[in-house]
């Protein structure tokens, strides 16, 4: 099962740089036990209306098999829900989101989280773990720890996909991959009890 649960409501609109664009809202079932958070849809994401579908999706899968985890028994989703962008000719350059756009979208990620009832959070990145708890959290120095996090589901902290394609020293890449696959494999173990 795949569903997406409908959460942004007509009267609160979308960030005034995200007028017109379309919004990625998350999917998965209702009651996973693991709820993946990232940081917003990328080109690919936002192009087809689903998250996680573009080479940050292809990795995470790829991990989530590694370890385990089927993702069709989990809910993924983004903090922010529409992709901030440069268009750069018929380029469209990602934008990090600002603690303004985290801001105006947690109360539909919290929703989400309330909908959901997942038993773990998984944040995967900074703009998650900021989205989630509500401050800025040093990711790679508190990676792998499980904090108390909103509406009391436990957050377990780990890095974003799209942070190990960036890494351009292939052993690192393989080190971080295969540490990423750890990580989601506790996260397994931890929802399932």
């Amino acid at each position: 099962m795949n569903d997406s649960i409908p959460l942004f409501p007509e009267d609160r609109p979308a960030a005034a740089w995200a007028e017109g664009r379309p919004f990625v809202p998350g999917e998965g079932p209702a009651g996973a036990a693991l709820m993946f958070v990232g940081e917003q849809p990328g080109d690919e994401e936002d192009r087809a209306g689903h998250p996680f579908v573009g080479p940050a999706g292809r990795l995470l899968d790829r991990a989530l098999a590694e370890a385990g985890v089927e993702r069709g028994d989990c809910y993924v989703t983004n903090a922010v829900k529409h992709f901030k962008f440069v268009q750069t000719g018929k380029r469209r350059l990602h934008q990090k989101p600002d603690a303004g756009d985290i801001a105006h979208y947690r109360p539909f990620l919290l929703q989400e989280v309330k909908q959901v009832a997942p038993r773990l959070l998984v944040a995967l990145g900074a703009t998650a773990a900021q989205a989630l708890l509500g401050r800025k959290i040093p990711i790679l120095k508190l990676r792998g720890e499980v904090l108390p996090g909103p509406l009391e589901h436990p957050v377990f902290l780990t890095v974003h996909p799209s942070f190990l394609l960036r890494l351009p020293d292939p052993d690192l890449k393989r080190q971080e991959y295969a540490s990423f696959v750890d990580d989601l494999r506790e996260a397994g173990r931890h929802a399932a009890g």
